[in-house]
């Protein structure tokens, strides 16, 4: 006969819960939200940008280029300079053909803005716009 000791331990035993089918629901709805997220890579810095009137748009997967009012050329939250415009969009351009969007902010004076977009041509980008604000 089974002191009441051993008794309370097996009745323990069989309350267990099996936590197996709940892990597979959690890993089942991390994947979703993983695959159902849209990355959209920002530059990591605040732009004031110039107002237009006839502003479109575009695909969400884009190059972001900013211009800081510091005259910073900012990718991926790094200050790459003009001078690293050019390669760091060959490298980010090799892997798959993407638009440029420029976000420069609009004390930017003219003549950097046109280094950046001379460069980013010469990196091989054909689609090069300009972010602006809705009016």
């Amino acid at each position: 006969m089974k002191s009441s000791i051993e008794q309370k331990i097996e009745e323990a035993k069989s309350q267990d819960i099996d936590l197996a089918p709940l892990l597979d629901v959690v890993f089942i709805l991390l994947i979703f939200f993983i695959v159902t997220t849209v990355f959209v890579r920002e530059t990591g810095v605040d732009v004031d940008k110039p107002t237009a009137v006839s502003t479109q748009t575009l695909q969400k997967s884009v190059h972001l280029i900013a211009i800081t009012t510091a005259r910073e050329v900012v990718y991926g939250g790094t200050n790459v300079g003009v001078e690293g415009v050019r390669a760091t969009l060959m490298q980010a351009n090799r892997s798959n053909q993407r638009p440029l969007v420029i976000q420069a902010d609009k004390s930017v004076p003219t003549e950097l803005l046109v280094k950046v977009i001379d460069q980013a041509k010469l990196a091989g980008i054909e689609s090069i716009n300009i972010a602006t604000a809705l009016e």
